[in-house]
């Protein structure tokens, strides 16, 4: 996707490091508004560490991280916690809280960064509800429904608070083709219905075809961004072997790859 705005997220010479063991390494990168950015890479890349550093989850080795103007690496509280308004986060496990209802578990980003009255809460998660086909699941507990729907309910909690940016994180993965077509549908209304700017991390090529609008790849060996652009493009294109194998789920053998 060419885009001539300024960027809503710059990802500036980011290291990235638990203990002695260094993940990402001097990493650049750009996110437009109204774009879906795909990360991708294979395992131990840093795709969920890149996303929770994007989301201030964890605080980065050095480097800034620029969130609508706000380098929340270098912030003040009020200023950081403006941004996490700003911001919806699905997880790989769709973090529900197993002891709340789907209505309960949508309340506690409502309640936490709005001060809405308890008349409008319930009305604004029976919405978000409806938007993601669980209108009639909202005094669910989540051992209660499927893997799909879960997954549909974690990003309805992340829609809550109508975000300009959402995060997910393998928001496919281990779901049946059709739940997952479903989460992909879906990714894309919320997209075109509201602008609204997605990174994704997933390895899951279907997915990666039909929602990307750019992906980056990152590599493990490299420690940073080793390909991006369009991702049609790189599979038909590229000339980095790795990069190649990912898309055309090949080895570095030219064999039928079993890690993706």
């Amino acid at each position: 996707m060419k885009n001539q705005q300024k960027p809503i997220i710059t990802v500036q010479n980011l290291v990235a490091q638990y203990g002695e063991n260094v993940i990402l390494d001097g990493v650049n990168l750009e996110v437009f508004k109204g774009e879906i950015l795909v990360v991708l890479g294979g395992s131990g890349c840093g795709k969920s560490t890149l996303l929770r550093h994007m989301v201030g989850l964890d605080v980065p080795r050095s480097g800034n991280i620029i969130v609508d103007g706000i380098d929340i690496t270098n912030c003040n509280d009020a200023d950081f916690k403006t941004t996490l308004r700003k911001i919806g986060i699905l997880f790989q496990s769709s973090a529900l809280f197993g002891s709340m209802t789907l209505a309960e578990n949508m309340a506690v980003p409502i309640a936490e960064y709005s001060d809405l009255p308890k008349s409008v809460i319930t009305d604004l998660i029976r919405m978000k509800l409806c938007r993601v086909d669980l209108s009639e699941f909202e005094n669910y507990l989540p051992f209660e429904i499927s893997g799909g729907m879960k997954k549909r309910a974690g990003l309805a909690r992340a829609l809550a608070l109508n975000p300009e940016i959402l995060f997910l994180d393998e928001p496919t993965a281990g779901l049946d083709p059709v739940s997952a077509a479903e989460i992909d549908n879906l990714i894309l209304q919320i997209n075109q219905s509201s602008k609204t700017t997605i990174v994704i991390v997933t390895h899951e090529l279907f997915s990666i075809f039909k929602v990307a609008h750019r992906v980056i790849m990152l590599d493990k060996s490299t420690k940073g961004i080793i390909a991006q652009g369009d991702p049609q493009y790189l599979k038909d294109h590229s000339e980095n072997k790795k990069v190649k194998g990912f898309f055309n789920r090949e080895s570095s053998s030219g064999q039928l790859s079993e890690t993706l």
